[in-house]
């Protein structure tokens, strides 16, 4: 019975003595290590999805989209419980169209909410002001370049709200379009093949034929 009291009592000291520098000696430089290492992983992860909730916009692919991010864009898109509509900081009316308009124009190859219906209604809307006419024709040769990009997008989206604010613009500046009308028409007849587009085009070249004349 005694040599199994001192063989236990031995036992117990043993793993005590190792215990104890266990606790020592290994815990020092492992608890550091344990302790850096989760902190910065979480928060690496985290923290831009919380500040940035439009996380795929950090590059954004457009002057649009970098302008929009620092509230360059005098406009905002309200959700409704029907359909979302533009709020203006000011009267679109008070707002320069240079580079105004040419910045919503370079939205429209946007393809990501709410790019795509910021830049669709806001280039709609600012045609839509009184004296748009006379603000508009100076910007063509800047416009044309922009819906020619757009044109040519592989998107079909994107293709689509070029040629909405080809027509959009046509009907506010008129005959003024016919001398760059001829640098839209190779897109135009690239996507004249597709039959989902055959007849949208048709029409939007009718009606680019009302406004600006044979």
């Amino acid at each position: 019975g005694s040599n199994v009291l001192s063989m236990s009592s031995g036992i117990q000291i043993k793993p005590k003595t190792a215990v104890q520098k266990s606790k020592t000696s290994p815990p020092l430089p492992r608890s550091p290590e344990h302790a850096i290492k989760p902190q910065p992983r979480p928060s690496d992860k985290l923290n831009p999805k919380t500040i940035d909730p439009f996380c795929g916009h950090s590059r954004p692919l457009s002057a649009f989209a970098a302008i929009y991010a620092k509230g360059g864009i005098p406009c905002r898109l309200v959700h409704g419980s029907v359909k979302h509509r533009l709020q203006w900081e000011c009267l679109p009316e008070t707002v320069p169209f240079n580079p105004l308009l040419v910045t919503l124009a370079e939205g429209l190859r946007e393809t990501k909410h709410p790019y795509t219906f910021v830049s669709k209604e806001g280039f709609k809307e600012l045609l839509m002001v009184e004296g748009a006419t006379e603000k508009a024709i100076p910007l063509l040769p800047h416009l044309v370049p922009v819906l020619k990009a757009t044109l040519a997008h592989s998107d079909d989206e994107v293709f689509g709200r070029g040629l909405d604010a080809l027509v959009q613009l046509s009907a506010v500046v008129g005959p003024s379009l016919n001398d760059h009308v001829k640098h839209l028409l190779t897109n135009l007849s690239r996507r004249l093949m597709d039959k989902k587009f055959k007849e949208k085009i048709t029409v939007a070249l009718q009606m680019l034929e009302q406004y600006g004349g044979k």
